[in-house]
């Protein structure tokens, strides 16, 4: 076995890999919009009746009549009246006064594009192409409540957090004539990207009002660039986009688009939370945790499109007349930063998926944030953390190249048994096998401690593809942006370089003429594939081989130096 050889494993297992997650993509695309039933104004029909017997609205304008105790009239004068916003240190949101939804949440620590901050990143929005919006109501069998649809007044059309103020509340009402209120009050916190949310519902009615609050997320699939070879390179559409869940007896739960309508979701959840996820951002409904709520997904066609949707509902709320109670959620809505998530709660941080590499992405991450406060350099901490691991695998290596280095000092002769037995395999295998045990060689010996280390080099894949540290984090010169292509291609060039220089290290000797001729086609295909990848996974593999090249030229000199001595012994 040969150093070629296992660096053509390696490479081969790295593209498989690449062309096995496009793959699933495309074989997992959605189908054809399948035909609906429109209710009679026109609009989705409305979500089907959930186990507690109130109708939830799932679609933007579902009918009247199947919605219990919505005023028809509510839809067109909501229409009319404009956003709340709301702007804190970290976000600025916009409420709609027609059911108090969050309907546009920027993160204004996160630019759209490096250091533009004018243009923070927009993970809701309520336009048509990118729609995506976190929804909340009341429903009940029995009398009236606002629903998402609801028109709720504001006191005022704009708020900031003040300087020197930790909280901020936004308070929208909405009344009924038969006497129920229903305050909605929004709480904004100093650094946090935590909305509380409070529905103090006053039962002003001469009877019992009973009903259920439920809380969802609604949104089209975030489309990427998968044209050409950006099929192949762009990180983002390998990321997970779908809806996710948790609770402490499923544990951490997903589902793609795709999968919505042959697999969805409907499971009484306990102290869990629901959530729409996407590449380095996300958004979660958190239902109080002692609560037990009935999760749901759903497809809610829209004209030509298709929205998903889940959704939280709660056990029923019964309330005397005159007495208030309340109605209490979180939203989060903000970045997998996987440092604090659990803070906010259990198995928040399992949203920056690492797939089944998890148990080992999870350590390095947290090194490689520890090497980062070492260095303030995420470029840095990269370098770093392959060199820990290029020690911590040293002696595996060691191995390797030793046995590496025995088998070609006996490729002479092998090729003299392979001469000797010309096609006859049988005879050939036999004598080779008959060397190997003379010689107390093992031609797996050299393959082996590479095999071991995969998981740990794919680990530390998904740790830089998913970390949202890394996005737009600057390295050094012309690298300014560690999660953008090189714009110069010179991590690329160098990444070549190393590939060229390891293979005059370990010579072709016994390879046969195909794999000879990967290894000469290898530099030059990896180049050109890594001039597409974001610079910090090319700056991993580049330090990743310049290190192997440097450690495997060590270890060589060390067993050549040993034969030396020993031959003159």
């Amino acid at each position: 076995m040969t150093s070629p050889r296992n660096f053509l494993l390696i490479a081969l297992l790295f593209l498989g890999y690449l062309l096995w997650m496009q793959w699933q993509e495309d074989y997992n695309k959605p189908a054809s919009a399948p035909a609906t039933t429109a209710s009679t104004d026109g609009q989705a029909a409305p979500a089907a009746t959930p186990p507690s017997g109130a109708d939830v609205p799932s679609a933007d304008a579902p009918s009247p009549a199947a919605t219990p105790g919505v005023p028809e009239a509510a839809t067109p004068a909501a229409a009319n009246l404009p956003n709340v916003v709301v702007t804190t240190d970290v976000l600025r949101v916009e409420i709609n006064p027609r059911g108090g939804n969050v309907v546009v949440a920027e993160l204004l620590a996160y630019p759209q594009q490096p250091k533009d901050f004018a243009h923070p990143v927009r993970l809701l929005d309520d336009r048509a192409p990118t729609y995506f919006v976190a929804q909340s109501g009341l429903v009940s069998a029995n009398g009236a409540a606002p629903d998402h649809q609801a028109t709720f007044t504001a006191e005022k059309n704009a708020y900031a957090l003040a300087d020197g103020a930790d909280t901020l509340e936004v308070p929208l009402t909405w009344t009924d004539a038969s006497g129920l209120t229903v305050r909605k009050v929004l709480v904004f916190k100093r650094a946090s990207y935590v909305v509380e949310q409070r529905q103090e519902i006053t039962n002003g009615t001469a009877s019992n009002w009973s009903g259920n609050a439920y809380r969802q997320l609604q949104r089209v699939p975030p489309v990427y660039d998968t044209s050409g070879i950006k099929g192949y390179t762009n990180t983002e559409h390998y990321s997970f986009a779908g809806a996710a869940w948790y609770s402490a007896a499923d544990k951490f739960q997903k589902l793609k688009f795709d999968h919505f309508e042959k697999e969805p979701l409907d499971k009484s959840v306990s102290g869990g939370w629901a959530a729409m996820l996407q590449h380095y951002f996300f958004a979660a409904w958190i239902p109080p945790s002692g609560e037990t709520d009935q999760y749901a997904t759903k497809i809610v066609p829209v004209g030509d499109t298709k929205r998903y949707l889940i959704r939280t509902l709660s056990p029923s709320i019964t309330i005397a007349p005159g007495e208030t109670k309340s109605d209490n959620a979180r939203l989060y809505v903000g970045p997998k930063l996987q440092s604090t998530l659990d803070q906010v709660a259990p198995g928040l941080s399992l949203t920056v998926d690492y797939g089944i590499f998890t148990v080992i992405a999870e350590p390095l991450h947290w090194i490689l944030a520890q090497l980062h406060k070492l260095t303030g350099n995420w470029g840095l901490a990269i370098i770093l953390l392959v060199l820990l691991i290029k020690a911590a695998f040293f002696k595996l290596s060691e191995t390797q190249f030793r046995s590496m280095a025995k088998m070609r000092k006996l490729q002479p002769r092998i090729e003299a048994l392979k001469e000797r037995y010309g096609d006859d395999r049988q005879k050939l295998n036999q004598a080779m096998l008959e060397l190997y045990q003379k010689e107390k060689a093992n031609p797996l010996a050299g393959c082996l401690p590479m095999l071991v280390q995969m998981p740990v080099f794919f680990a530390l894949y998904w740790v830089l593809l998913e970390s949202v540290e890394l996005r737009q984090a600057p390295f050094l010169g012309w690298i300014q942006n560690l999660s953008a292509p090189d714009p110069y291609y010179v991590l690329p060039i160098l990444n070549g370089l190393v590939m060229v220089a390891t293979s005059f290290l370990s010579p072709t000797t016994g390879m046969d003429p195909t794999q000879a001729k990967m290894m000469k086609i290898m530099p030059v295909i990896f180049s050109v594939l890594f001039a597409f990848f974001p610079a910090g996974l090319v700056l991993y593999w580049t330090a990743n081989g310049g290190l192997s090249l440097l450690q495997q030229w060590i270890i060589t000199k060390r067993v050549e130096a040993g034969e030396a001595k020993a031959a003159k012994a």
